[in-house]
């Protein structure tokens, strides 16, 4: 039924035809119309499935845009199967397996149509149909925006998907369109989506935007070109590329997106140009996956909302950035997993709060002609089998220049590292590297600190104003003998600028193993080989292990404590009685851990353990080194394995006290930096298990929880040691000998009274054991102070004794 008629003004030659007409229904005047005729149609809506066949023009009125509704009560509203011209119409589809409007074949033009639609497509073109889709809107809850399939193109310009159920434009099936100007958004699919071998999407000026989805998702082999296109504010990813998809973005802006700017995976290769990537909360660029790869070329991707790496390479993957920016995000570049390498040329990465370059797991990264500023770390090659180069390169304003851990061994060649804050170049943990015509300028610490039998080799570098020292190569042990050494060859520092050359000449290659004076062992000191150290004898122990334990039964209360390092005394001594004898000796592993409240003796008994141990020659000195979290955990990446090194070298010979150590692994760790401090003692821990004994202690909740979760640091202890919160009496016997210490008696009752106020003394988290004794009797003898100091001419007792009165409130 139509509520209004048709008006057909047709355009035959014949004389004989009406050249005017109108019509009840549209299907009528179709009917009617031939090629070439305009079909204008009176304000209304009409329930009618139209089929336009000819090449005809379908219009509403001039001026009245939206007057005309074609609004069926089921199937497709608008099929077109001919080069017509369809404008001003207003399209309602009520049907959820039907498209509102259908193209089906020819090159017609649609102009001005809005579909507002509850239909399975709002506007759905396939087959060999090639339309021009100009400047209309499209909106359609229930499903996809604009879908093209099944071979066929078109050219859609200045049109508008306002909502979708799904995708914004699909494309599949070797499709082919093409986007002008157009504008997608709020849709709870993808805002552009191509899938399938021979599909193919342009878009050219366009915007993609509040989407319950990725922006952009090529899968399945289709392609995809975008320029300068717009794609912000979805809630996925920005662009996603999955199996074998290949999209070029040029000339585009892709910002605030919650997840990964662009992913891509799955032999996916992807190629931006002149493209800005901004404010995201996970990745900017994710590349996985053997074969996946992006080139990027004159690009910024900068102001990170999250605390991941701008640009992750990974699983085999391949990264290539030519002459791009990279700035104010946490890292800056990650290259992960064998065969996964990334490749930087003339580019800058700047304004990195943790690690500008990032390479481990045995991934490869080649830098050349790059600026690295204001970094944390300005590249850290973490383990065996990574590395690659870094070549003309310079790294100004970063705590430490160049980091090599744990076997790692990259190539770096006439780089220049200004003004680190700790250190130009770190290697330890068995790192490798090779360092050519290099250059360190301004360290806050050493310009080359290479330790902990790290083969790295110096050749024709140069340091100039360290603070600390140009080199540093720290003693590696029993390693030295096995080639592990440094090799330096033809290195100099501006300390050395006044000594002369050397007499004789020297070896081309240098092998240094300890170096107290770093600078007096570059290889043009050395003309002659060095007299050897003079043997330097043990620290001889004060006092026998008989003595020290006589003042660990000294202690109040600890009963068990004392039974558990006596056992674990007698079992050292026995252990060397046998190899004495010829015999095995049971293997001891001598870290602990003391878990308990504070104040219950803890930091005590681990000193006297570390002088019973010297006393029985199983340490060089048995001194203790008591450290905690802000002791071992840096600010920044690379930082926190330097101090944890710092740390254990200071206890080397005795014994490192580590209070709090569940501190080092929260439970909402994240990316916190103690992890980095645990497993770099655990690795010190088994390289030099003979030189440092470790104790660990906490609360025992914490430290059981601390152990739980690493299982690497609980296999290095041998067991642990509870101590219990002191009782009354042993309270009151801490406060007994305070008093005689210190020249004090307690009166007659004033010894009552402290188990009684010891009893009643509120044992919460504040409760501090030995300490809250100490705190006791320090409150008692300030009363006691006020009271005397008003007595004029005061007795001995008076000057001594302390009363119950003297003792303070109860809490």
């Amino acid at each position: 039924m139509a509520q209004g008629t048709v008006q057909v003004t047709h355009t035959g030659t014949s004389r004989w035809r009406r050249r005017t007409g109108e019509y009840a229904s549209l299907a009528a005047a179709l009917e009617a119309a031939a090629d070439g005729d305009v079909l204008t149609v009176a304000p209304g809506t009409y329930r009618e499935n139209l089929i336009v066949q000819r090449a005809v023009t379908l219009r509403g009125p001039e001026g009245s845009p939206g007057s005309v509704r074609i609004a069926p009560v089921d199937g497709v509203p608008l099929t077109v199967r001919a080069s017509a011209v369809v404008q001003d119409l207003h399209v309602e589809g009520q049907d959820s397996a039907a498209p509102a409007v259908l193209v089906e074949e020819g090159t017609p033009e649609l102009r001005d149509v809005r579909v507002v639609t509850r239909s399975a497509a709002g506007i759905e073109v396939r087959g060999n149909a090639r339309p021009t889709v100009r400047r209309c809107a499209v909106d359609n809850p229930a499903g996809v925006g604009i879908a093209v399939l099944d071979g066929a193109g078109g050219v859609f310009e200045e049109c508008e998907v306002v909502a979708a159920g799904q995708s914004g434009v699909a494309v599949r099936g070797g499709a082919h369109p093409r986007l002008e100007r157009c504008r997608v958004h709020h849709t709870s699919g993808s805002g552009l989506s191509a899938t399938g071998e021979n599909s193919a999407l342009e878009a050219v000026g366009c915007e993609i935007y509040e989407v319950r989805g990725s922006g952009v998702q090529i899968t399945g082999r289709a392609t995809a070109h975008l320029t300068d296109c717009d794609v912000h504010r979805t809630t996925a990813d920005g662009v996603t590329l999955d199996t074998d998809a290949v999209l070029t973005l040029a000339d585009c802006r892709i910002h605030d997106i919650p997840e990964n700017a662009v992913d891509l995976r799955s032999r996916s290769v992807l190629t931006l140009t002149r493209t800005t990537v901004r404010q995201f909360g996970r990745n900017g660029l994710s590349v996985w996956d053997p074969g996946t790869r992006v080139d990027a070329n004159q690009c910024e991707i900068f102001d990170s909302t999250g605390d991941y790496p701008a640009v992750w390479v990974s699983d085999g993957a391949t990264a290539v950035l030519d002459s791009c920016r990279v700035h104010d995000v946490p890292d800056a570049l990650f290259v992960l997993d064998r065969g996964s390498r990334a490749d930087v040329v003339d580019s800058d990465l700047s304004q990195v709060r943790n690690t500008a370059v990032s390479v481990s797991d045995g991934a490869t990264a080649q830098l050349d002609d790059c600026r690295i500023r204001d970094a944390a770390t300005g590249a850290w090659f973490r383990d065996h089998g990574s590395g690659g180069t870094l070549s003309n390169c310079t790294l100004d304003g970063t705590q430490t220049g160049v980091i090599v851990t744990k076997g790692a061994d990259p190539t770096v060649e006439r780089c220049t590292i200004d003004s680190p804050a700790e250190a130009g170049v770190y290697v330890s943990a068995g790192g490798r590297g090779s360092f050519q015509n290099c250059r360190v300028t301004g360290s806050g610490g050493y310009g080359f600190h290479v330790i902990d039998g790290s083969r790295t080799t110096l050749r024709k570098c140069r340091t100039e104003r360290c603070a600390r020292g140009g080199y540093e190569f720290a003693d590696s042990g029993a390693d030295a003998a096995s080639g592990t050494s440094p090799l330096v060859e033809d290195c100099t520092s501006d300390e050395s600028a006044g000594l002369g050359a050397p007499a004789a000449p020297a070896t081309a290659v240098q092998t240094v193993s300890h170096s107290p004076g770093l600078l007096g062992a570059l290889p043009e000191q050395r003309a002659e080989p060095a007299p050897p150290a003079p043997a330097v004898e043990p620290e001889q122990p004060s006092r026998t292990s008989k003595a020290v334990l006589g003042e660990l039964d000294a202690l109040v209360g600890l009963e068990s404590v004392k039974r558990e390092v006596r056992a674990l005394t007698d079992m050292i001594e026995v252990g060397r009685r046998r190899q004495r004898a010829g015999l095995k000796a049971a293997s001891v592993k001598r870290h602990l851990v003391f878990t308990g409240s504070p104040g219950t003796g803890k930091t005590t008994v681990a000193r006297l353990y570390g002088e019973i141990l010297a006393s029985l020659g199983v340490l060089e000195k048995g001194h203790l080194v008591e450290v905690s979290r802000v002791d071992l955990v840096g600010e920044h990446i690379g930082s926190t394995a330097i101090r944890t090194q710092e740390a254990f070298e200071k206890a080397r010979g005795g014994v490192l006290f580590i209070d709090e150590a569940y501190a080092l692994s929260p439970e909402d760790a994240g990316r916190d930096f103690g992890k980095e401090a645990i497993d770099t003692l655990v690795k010190l821990m088994e390289d030099h298990r003979d030189a440092v004994v470790v104790i660990v202690a906490g609360y025992t909740a914490e430290m059981e929880r601390f152990l739980s979760v690493n299982p690497g640091v609980a296999s290095r202890f041998s067991r642990t040691i509870t101590f219990s919160d002191y009782g009354p009496e042993d309270l009151l016997r801490i406060v007994e000998q305070q008093a005689e210490e210190h020249e004090y008696r307690l009166a007659q009752g004033a010894a009552e009274a402290l188990g009684k106020y010891f009893t009643e003394l509120p044992k919460g988290p504040a409760f501090g054991n030995g300490r809250t004794a100490r705190q006791t009797f320090e409150a008692m003898v300030e009363r006691h102070a006020s009271r005397v100091a008003q007595v004029a001419e005061p007795s001995t007792d008076d000057l001594t004794l302390l009363y119950a009165e003297d003792l303070p409130e109860l809490p």
